[in-house]
């Protein structure tokens, strides 16, 4: 096994972590109730060959991956192997009697859950949370013995992003095991399994699964709306739209039979109109600039977690004090809590499905960046098996966001990835949701069906070419890289174009953005995602360093440039 527990940079979200409450905030804010009991934090740990029997002789911190030095373990584990975790669980009082939930965010990648040496539960992927009902396996007991078996080989029929055994460049330390909050819930023997909120500018409709057949809905300011079935719709007296500026939340709580749960919708639109003869993105019906960076979603502590959740409100807050609108979810998909705080701080989401398959430096990234940017894809990445574990975890991942209104926009295919049949990929993702945008191929290798023009570019000027049918979305520009030097992963170095000093790479950034991007927006450019938020490992080409303590560009100057690139779009209507 090789220790990663050396040359780690260190977080102030490092620094202020209380291990005895890792990450103890309720892990679902979409749908909250009172009986919530967290399980992170100490559990025993082995890790063996398959056939052996473990040895629980190391200890692991919850919910942070195996590879993390915050983990305590800090060692990336070979193939072949077979990882147990286990802790025993007392109930609380409150949590005794009815039904007895339990809750897994993520564990990557192929999970067994046991209480007592019973199995309860088993779970495919590393990206989407999962939940077993543990009540008959608990009994009449107050204390039992959780343990789960995690095997992870990196297999590329499940979706792993940019995860890699030998990371560098663009690839990065690859996690494993559990690394989304583990926690338990009691509901009563009937209880609400999930809520689906669909908005417009004027109402939400709320539909309602599983609990009684009489429900209530009490709105944040008193107004009740009593319903029988399972949907409602909710229309605020003097309605606010959410937007990145005025991120208004209504709050309500659902009460149905013995069952309580308490959630939130926003009132915003998003789709595609021409102004002008201009096709555009709107946001409640208004042409909008959706003015972001790429977010990879790595910490150098935590690797696929922040130390704590002020890792993701900081990272909101300081892109929004530039003047940043949008950031663009790269290949991850996150713990609940960074959907919400961008609910309620203002920050637009771009979210990509997560790759599967074989990537080819040739053919997904040599090729196209010269000038190959066409080609059928109907018969690469042939393997069935692969194809419908891409689709099941992607429909997954739009039925898990589907709720949260800074979600405006999924990308399907990311620059070829384990691209296959893209037009019936843009079907399927459309049906699932038509109320965001869908980008069938962020980068090239563009089919007939996509609600925009999704283009790359890197290594030459940004010009329009040709006229577009669809909003035109640069959804990767930049990369410029600037190595601070105390803030440096390792000593490798990966970027689009290399700068010596803080101020080149301002003047440089300043130039790219009035030079280029100023001049085309009247044109139709609808979105803008600069690479990138922060520096990842190799990569130094982030507006921040790895570490989140240094911030490579000038508020004073930056934002003022992006407040008048955004009015830009919003002058067109």
């Amino acid at each position: 096994m090789e220790d990663l527990s050396g040359g780690y940079l260190t977080t102030e979200y490092e620094d202020r972590l209380d291990k005895a409450s890792v990450h103890s905030y309720y892990p679902r804010p979409s749908m909250v109730r009172d009986s919530f009991l967290s399980l992170n934090g100490e559990w025993e740990l082995s890790v063996c060959r398959e056939g052996e029997e473990p040895e629980y002789l190391d200890r692991i911190l919850v919910p942070f991956p195996l590879e993390s030095r915050l983990s305590g373990y800090g060692k990336c584990v070979s193939k072949g192997s077979v990882i147990h975790y286990r802790r025993k669980v007392r109930l609380p009082l409150e949590l005794r009697g009815g039904t007895l939930l339990l809750h897994f965010g993520a564990v990557d990648t192929l999970c067994r859950v046991a209480v007592n040496g019973r199995t309860v539960g088993e779970h495919e992927g590393g990206y989407l949370p999962f939940s077993c009902d543990i009540t008959e396996a608990v009994g009449c007991e107050d204390e039992f013995l959780l343990s789960v078996t995690v095997r992870d080989e990196l297999d590329k029929k499940y979706p792993y992003g940019k995860q890699r055994r030998d990371r560098g460049g663009m690839w990065y330390t690859p996690v494993s095991g559990i690394w989304q909050s583990v926690w338990l819930e009691r509901v009563p023997e009937v209880y609400v399994e999930r809520l689906k909120i669909t908005p417009t500018v004027d109402y939400a409709t709320v539909e309602v699964f599983g609990g009684s057949e009489e429900k209530l809905l009490i709105l944040e300011d008193g107004r009740e709306y009593r319903f029988t079935g399972n949907s409602v719709t909710v229309s605020p007296i003097d309605p606010i739209c959410w937007t990145p500026e005025n991120p208004h939340l209504y709050r309500f709580t659902l009460k149905s039979g013995e069952d309580e749960v308490r959630s939130y919708f926003a009132l915003r639109e998003v789709g595609c109109a021409s102004f002008d003869g201009v096709p555009r993105l709107t946001l409640n019906g208004e042409p909008y600039l959706f003015n972001g960076l790429l977010d990879q979603g790595y910490y150098p502590d935590g690797i696929f977690l922040p130390a704590t959740e002020d890792g993701y409100r900081d990272d909101i807050l300081r892109m929004k004090e530039l003047g940043f609108n949008t950031l663009r979810k790269h290949i991850k998909i996150e713990p609940e809590i960074f959907y919400y705080l961008c609910d309620t701080l203002g920050m637009a989401v771009f979210q990509d499905a997560v790759n599967n398959s074989d990537y080819s430096f040739l053919l997904d990234t040599a090729l196209p960046t010269i000038g190959l940017k066409r080609m059928p894809d109907k018969f690469r990445h042939k393997s069935e098996e692969n194809r419908e574990e891409f689709i099941k975890t992607m429909l997954g991942m739009m039925e898990h966001l589907y709720n949260f209104p800074s979600v405006v926009y999924y990308t399907v295919f990311n620059e070829g990835w384990g691209q296959f049949c893209a037009d019936e990929c843009f079907r399927l993702a459309k049906n699932a949701d038509g109320t965001r945008i869908i980008d069938a191929t962020s980068g090239w290798f563009t089919q007939k069906e996509s609600d925009v023009d999704s283009r790359h570019i890197y290594f030459k000027k940004i010009k329009m070419g040709k006229a577009s049918s669809r909003p035109i979305v640069i959804s990767e520009f930049g990369g410029y890289s600037y190595r601070v030097k105390g803030h440096l992963f390792g000593e490798d170095n990966y970027g689009y174009r290399n700068m010596k000093t803080r101020e080149e790479l301002e003047d440089c950034f300043v130039r790219l953005y009035e030079d280029e991007i100023e001049p085309l927006i009247p044109l139709g450019i609808s979105a803008l995602i600069y690479t990138q938020l922060s520096d990842v490992e190799d990569e130094t080409n982030g507006i921040l360093t790895y570490d989140r303590r240094v911030r490579k560009l000038d508020r004073g100057r930056i934002r003022p440039l992006m407040e008048r690139l955004n009015k830009l779009v919003k002058e067109q209507k």
